[in-house]
């Protein structure tokens, strides 16, 4: 029996995902150190209108506002005991807008890291963090998500227990990391070791592959990482749009619809066949890359020139990679003006 993401992918060359959760809830109101999670239960309409931007410009996929719903999360307002709970409202909510949709909309389960240093340097057990995951992703299943989702990991230790517990759970999942120090994880995982942990998994991801990072440069540059290693499972592509830049008090991103149009389009061709945006990335946004990857007709897999000239340069001059394993060289190109 096959699950609704494989069936999506087998049927279309790519597929659009959705852009960033914090920065539109922060546009709806939601004040810097809240917990998103609570808006699952105190603000549906909120959420709703979160879900429906994406899918009304043009996502096949979107992710649920249950990034932070851990209990090592949770915890830190109060609310270790809610995991499960808030879990399964994003979900409901996310299903709810998913089959008012009129096509076929995937509902993807968001998992967060827990936010605790697994591994001899830290204090969170492997036990505990399987646990922790299990109960997010019990939740997310139950209410209504078509697949989990686990993102913005940096640890090897923490992409694994995720990966028991959803087993454990036997749902399907896609998994990315964030390739956000000098083309590594905070924890020192390159483009290379990412494809030859997923390989080693007892229960690989349908889908695998990066987000947030730095900038839409040095994202493409670790999708073709990935692409180096031969690897024919499906990859992800999921960067922010543009740089972060603090102006009057706020942060904001500076990369425009126009700039992530064409991310989108040198995304599929560098080989991601899961398309999106991450911190910054706005409906708006998600319109452009969704016109230009259906009016763009596909081409060869972009050079690190190319992408630097269409998208800036990119923040460090190695992709954390051995001379064999991947792209190397640093580019400076230019970058739009917002």
């Amino acid at each position: 029996m096959t699950d609704a993401l494989t069936d999506l992918l087998s049927t279309r060359d790519w597929l659009l995902a959705d852009g960033a959760t914090g920065t539109n809830l922060f546009n709806m109101g939601l004040s810097s150190g809240d917990a998103p999670e609570f808006w699952n239960e105190q603000e549906p309409d909120k959420i709703r209108a979160l879900y429906r931007g994406a899918v009304e410009a043009g996502s096949d996929i979107f992710l649920t506002n249950s990034f932070g719903a851990n209990a090592s999360r949770l915890k830190l307002h109060d609310a270790a005991d809610r995991a499960y709970d808030l879990s399964k409202l994003a979900a409901e909510l996310g299903r709810e807008i998913a089959e008012a949709a009129g096509r076929k909309v995937i509902v993807a389960g968001s998992v967060g890291p827990t936010g605790e240093i697994m591994g001899a340097a830290g204090t969170l057990s492997h036990e505990s963090a399987v646990a922790m995951f299990e109960e997010t992703a019990r939740g997310l299943m139950d209410g209504g998500a078509d697949v989990l989702w686990v993102e913005t990991i940096s640890a090897p230790e923490e992409y694994r227990a995720a990966a028991e517990a959803f087993a454990n759970v036997g749902a399907p999942w896609c998994g990315t990391m964030s390739f956000d120090t000098a083309g590594r994880t905070m924890m020192g995982v390159t483009s290379a070791d990412m494809v030859r942990m997923v390989e080693g998994l007892g229960n690989p991801p349908i889908a695998f592959g990066a987000n947030c990072g730095v900038g839409a440069s040095d994202l493409l540059r670790t999708v073709l990482g990935f692409v180096a290693q031969g690897t024919e499972r499906p990859v992800i592509a999921k960067g922010n749009a543009g740089i972060p830049k603090y102006v009057d008090g706020h942060i904001h991103y500076d990369g425009t619809p126009e700039l992530m149009a064409d991310y989108a389009c040198l995304a599929r061709d560098a080989g991601a066949r899961i398309i999106g945006g991450c911190c910054g990335t706005m409906p708006v946004h998600l319109k452009a890359m969704r016109e230009a990857l259906e009016t763009r007709p596909k081409g060869p897999r972009p050079t690190l020139d190319q992408i630097t000239e269409a998208l800036g340069g990119f923040s460090s001059d190695s992709d954390g990679t051995g001379d064999d394993d991947g792209p190397q060289r640093e580019r400076r190109g230019r970058r739009r003006k917002s």
